[in-house]
Parts: C-alpha cells; structure tokens; sequence
C-alpha cells in the first residue's frame, strides 16, 4: 500500500510544481470532496429518503439549496482560492514540503491529532466570539440563514468569516510545516467532518455514537435551530471545549429530557 502512493505521488511531483500541488491540487481536491460529500445529503432531502434519521422535520426549499450552492461556488473562487494561492509562500517558509520520502504514519498521526485538538481550541473561542451581537448580526448570521442545515451548509458563510474561522483550520499546519500528504489529509478529514455536522442526519452509523466527545450533526444542528444568545455548542470537532465552559448545558438537557422519555419542544424560535 505504501509502495502504490509512494508511487501516486512521485507522479503528480513530477509533473505538477509544488506552487500547482499546494494552490490548485488543494483546491481541486478540497472541491471535490466538499462537493462529493454534501450534494448526497440535498438528494436525501429532495427525495425523503432515509427521513426517519432527520433530525429536523422541516425541509429546505430547492431555491434555498440553489442560492447556497451558488454563493458557494462565488465565496469558494473569490476568496478560497485566492487564499491558498497566497498563503504557499507562508507554509513554504514554515517548513512545508511535497518531496520524496512521504513521512511516517506515526508523524502523519501525531501531526493531525495536534491539528484537530488545537483547532477545536481556537475554532471555539472565534465561534463564540462570532456569537456577540454585532459580529452575528454583521458576520455571522449569514451562516444561519439556514435553521434547518444540509451539508453544504458548513462552508455557506460571509467572506469575512470564512477568513476568521480559516485561520483555526490553519494555524496547527502554519507551526508544524507539514508533507503536503498531511496537509491534504487534514483537509479531507476537517471537510468530510463539517460537512457531517451540517448534513441534518443522525444515523446508527454516524460517529457520534461511538467516539467519545465527537459532536456531530445532533450536537450542531442544536446550534443551528436556536437563537444565537441561546445556541451554545459552539465546538468545531470535538465538543470539550462546551464541556468545560458550560455552553452544552442547554443541549445536555434536552438530551436528558428525550432519554428519559419526557416529550418536549426545544425551548427557543427558530431563525
């Protein structure tokens, strides 16, 4: 196995520069599984299947997925991309390489279970900060104008946020300089993981159910269904950071309440 993308990558750095690897092959790939992963979740939707996993009742309109996929595709060229074109020469100073050996799988580890605990750090404290009254009005709220999330709503929000809330995905990688594999890596897995947490489905599979501190779609779409003083759950990946700080205390409750067979609605409009 390590032979076979051993020899992937001595393809593609052969033929591509690594400026081409880093810009271009990032942003390729990070389109594509962002697209790949959250289209499905719009079909679910549209056709009712698997409706018994929704974890809300309401439905998005055609329209509403329509203006999200098309504002995606503006914020995705018109500030993505720009982004990872000019930020190489940053991770380039950083140490970063796309060279031959490809590093270990216990560096690759290490580096990515780094990334995922700081990021879940600072993506907290930005989140909640997005949360006050000016930065939601102005900033923020563009990304609820979907109570009811699908999976591409992870990524629908105002340019400047898109920048604020980028840096935690960056910064672990900014301080390591990792292989561009790692990088990569990360990327995927931060995608495939928001892309989840918006995607409105808990289903027997999801990881929530069987990884330890691991929020979900349950824990964020609670978020997303509440007013934004009352939301709480403002973790990324892993929900700790609302643990020890007491924003899960509204989410606990309800969870509580459900177990326990108690019937109840939740306790706030919906935006």
């Amino acid at each position: 196995m390590a032979s076979i993308i051993e020899s992937g990558w001595l393809y593609l750095i052969t033929h591509f520069s690594d400026f081409q690897l880093a810009s271009m092959g990032s942003f390729l790939l990070h389109e594509s599984v962002f697209f790949l992963s959250g289209l499905p979740f719009i079909y679910l939707e549209r056709a009712g299947l698997l409706s018994k996993y929704k974890i809300q009742t309401k439905n998005n309109t055609p329209t509403a997925q329509e203006k999200c996929i098309t504002r995606l595709l503006l914020y995705h060229f018109s500030v993505n991309l720009p982004l990872m074109i000019v930020s190489y020469p940053v991770f380039r100073c950083m140490g970063m390489r796309s060279s031959l050996p490809l590093p270990s799988w216990k560096v690759v580890l290490t580096q990515i279970i780094f990334y995922f605990i700081l990021e879940d750090f600072v993506f907290y404290w930005g989140h909640r900060v997005l949360h006050t009254k000016w930065l939601y009005k102005h900033v923020h709220s563009v990304h609820h104008e979907y109570a009811t999330p699908f999976g591409l709503t992870s990524e629908y929000a105002h340019p400047a946020e898109i920048l604020f809330l980028g840096f935690a995905t960056i910064v672990g990688p900014a301080i390591t300089g990792p292989h561009l594999i790692t990088l990569w890596l990360w990327m995927v897995l931060r995608v495939l993981e928001t892309v989840e947490a918006h995607c409105g489905y808990h289903f027997p599979w999801s990881l929530s159910n069987f990884l330890p501190l691991y929020g979900g779609a349950d824990f964020h779409d609670y978020h997303h269904r509440l007013l934004y003083t009352k939301s709480g759950n403002y973790s990324s990946t892993f929900v700790y950071m609302d643990w020890i700080f007491g924003t899960d205390k509204g989410y606990r409750k309800l969870k509580a309440l459900k177990h326990n067979g108690v019937g109840v609605e939740d306790d706030s409009k919906q935006t």
